[in-house]
This record gives C-alpha cells, sequence and structure tokens, in this order.
C-alpha cells in the first residue's frame, strides 16, 4: 500500500510539473497504386462468314461458312486478346485470331479440296476518358490480314492446282465504351473503321461483362467484322482475288487481370 501511494505522489508530481502524456498514433497502411495493370483473355467466337470471294479460276461465288462447316474442317485455331493500361489513361490492345481449315469450305462441285488459314491481327494504342458512370477509349491502330487458299479445281475435264498467299494491312480508328451497371456487371460496345490495303474494313461489337473477383472476368459478346479487299484484273488469264466478307458470332472469353 506504501509502494502504491509513493508511486502516485511520483506520478501526480510528474503531471503537475509540465510532463506530458502523448497518446499513440496508429499509422494507416500505404495502399499503392500500381501505374501498369494488364489483362490476358483467351476467347472462342462461334465464327459465321457470308459474302463473296473470287480467286483466278473460279467465278465470283458466295462465301457462306458457318460454324459447324468450321469444325467439322478445323484443323488448328488460336484466339487471345491482351490489354496493357497506364494509369495516366494511355494503353494498347494486342488481339489476335487464327483459323486453319482444310477438306472443303465452300460448296463448289468443281472444287475437289480446299484449305484456307486465315490470321488477323489488331494492334491498338487507346486513351481512356472516366465518365460519371463509366469510361469511353478512343482507338487507333492497324488490323492485318493474312490469308492463305489454296484450290484443286476441274474445270472441262482439267486439273488445276491454285494456291494464294495473300496480306493486308489497314489503319484503323475507332471507340470503345464501358457502362458501369453494378459492382458485378458491365456493358460494353465498341466500333472501329479503317482501310488502306482493303477498300475498307469495319467492326463493331456489344455485350457484358461479368466481374467474377479481382482477378477474373467473363467476357460475352457480339461481334462482326467486314471487310473488302481486292487486288488485280478481273480479265481471263489475270491474276485477281477479291474478299468481300463479314465474320460474326459470339464471343465468350475468360479474362485474367493482374
Amino acid at each position: 500500500m506504501k509502494k502504491f501511494l509513493a508511486g502516485s505522489i511520483v506520478l501526480s508530481s510528474f503531471l503537475f510539473a509540465g510532463g506530458a502524456v502523448e497518446p499513440m498514433v496508429v499509422e494507416e497502411p500505404v495502399v499503392e497504386t500500381k501505374a501498369w495493370s494488364f489483362e490476358l483473355e483467351p476467347y472462342m467466337m462461334v465464327t459465321n462468314i457470308y459474302g463473296t470471294s473470287t480467286l483466278s479460276v473460279l467465278p465470283t461465288s458466295d462465301v457462306d461458312v458457318d460454324f459447324k462447316n468450321i469444325l467439322d474442317n478445323l484443323d488448328m485455331a488460336l484466339m487471345v486478346h491482351v490489354e496493357a493500361h497506364h494509369q495516366s489513361g494511355w494503353g494498347m490492345w494486342i488481339d489476335y485470331g487464327f483459323m486453319d481449315l482444310s477438306n472443303g469450305v465452300e460448296d463448289y462441285p468443281a472444287v475437289t479440296s480446299v484449305s484456307a488459314r486465315q490470321g488477323v491481327l489488331e494492334v491498338m494504342g487507346l486513351y481512356r476518358q472516366t465518365l460519371s458512370s463509366g469510361y469511353i477509349e478512343y482507338l487507333a491502330g492497324i488490323r492485318w490480314w493474312d490469308n492463305d487458299l489454296g484450290l484443286d479445281v476441274v474445270l472441262n475435264n482439267q486439273s488445276y492446282s491454285r494456291v494464294k498467299k495473300v496480306d493486308w494491312v489497314d489503319a484503323v480508328v475507332g471507340f470503345r465504351y464501358t457502362h458501369i451497371l453494378n459492382e458485378n456487371w458491365k456493358f460494353r460496345m465498341h466500333g472501329d473503321i479503317g482501310g488502306g490495303g482493303a477498300d475498307i474494313t469495319y467492326a463493331a461489337t456489344a455485350g457484358v461483362i461479368y466481374t467474377i473477383n479481382d482477378l477474373m472476368d467473363v467476357d460475352v459478346k457480339y461481334k462482326a467484322t467486314w471487310v473488302d479487299y481486292e487486288e488485280g484484273t478481273p480479265v481471263i488469264g489475270g491474276e485477281y482475288f477479291s474478299y468481300d466478307t463479314v465474320t460474326h458470332g459470339v464471343v465468350l472469353g475468360l479474362n485474367f487481370k493482374f
């Protein structure tokens, strides 16, 4: 008891003498904001192709390829989309779709065999502007088409083999708008137009994004890409190729964010 009283007296003297007990300060943890964020999205497309195509020894003919035809004749496919975003609003995306088909895509009586390989690469720079309920991104870049077509044809009891390798690059400008519906759902639409190698090309998409967590989204949309390309002169014996088609279908992707 004496020790307790003595300690109290000493403490009281210290306080009245001007001593101060400072409150404990708890520092908030520092949350670092990443300068860059990245997205990687492998995807598949339920593909339909409609339009017209011409290759030298064949007359202009309808191209009508649906997803069943592609599954029946598909040798290999690869589809992937990659994005990089800086906190300043600038960023870019790279999108590549590749299909390798064989054994008859089109319904020509004279064609004994067909092989086709199509690759489409998009490289887009973008700038993101934040809106009250989402954001809009302004796009500029290129779309590169890389196509190979092989045909074995019988016309007037004579056999012909034709292999056409063609690629071209189009400059493209456009936009992408994302509307935030709630913490899990977003609506997104995109459109672009361009040309250069082709007479004209344009694309449009619309769909929704479901956020599973901070690291993963599910992306469902409808996409259509038009192109009108030709080279050479359509005369007998001349080298001529044209490709005027629209590729469209449902896209399903799994987007990984890091």
